[in-house]
């Protein structure tokens, strides 16, 4: 069962996408700003990482370059930021998939499979 990080300070979201994901087979902690997500991290390496952007003490882009440092575990960012620069700048960042919300969760569901089956593939 594939392990998610899902990182996002609203709560009703964070409820929503764990139950959908846990629903389709994931495993999922949750953090709700980025130096819970750090230390969620560090205490147990997901398969995959779902990161807002906007969050608070330690912003998402922060949280992608500081793992980054050490780990190439797939990281889908999924944030309200939806102009050409935030993307560009987020999969500079070290991003591997980059959704903007309001977003379709079956979409989400299957980019986060696509995702894993890329990195599972790599050698």
């Amino acid at each position: 069962m594939p392990h998610v990080l899902l990182v996002d300070d609203e709560a009703p979201l964070r409820e929503s996408l764990t139950y959908t994901l846990r629903k389709e087979g994931f495993e999922v902690t949750t953090a709700e700003d980025g130096q819970s997500a750090i230390k969620q991290f560090h205490k147990r390496v997901p398969d995959i990482i779902l990161l807002d952007l906007m969050l608070p003490e330690v912003d998402g882009m922060e949280v992608c370059w500081r793992i980054r440092a050490f780990s190439n575990v797939p990281i889908v960012m999924l944030t309200a930021k939806d102009h050409d620069s935030d993307k560009i700048r987020g999969l500079e960042a070290g991003a591997d998939d980059y959704m903007t919300k309001p977003f379709n969760t079956r979409e989400l569901v299957a980019r986060i499979r696509s995702v894993l089956r890329r990195h599972a593939a790599t050698p």
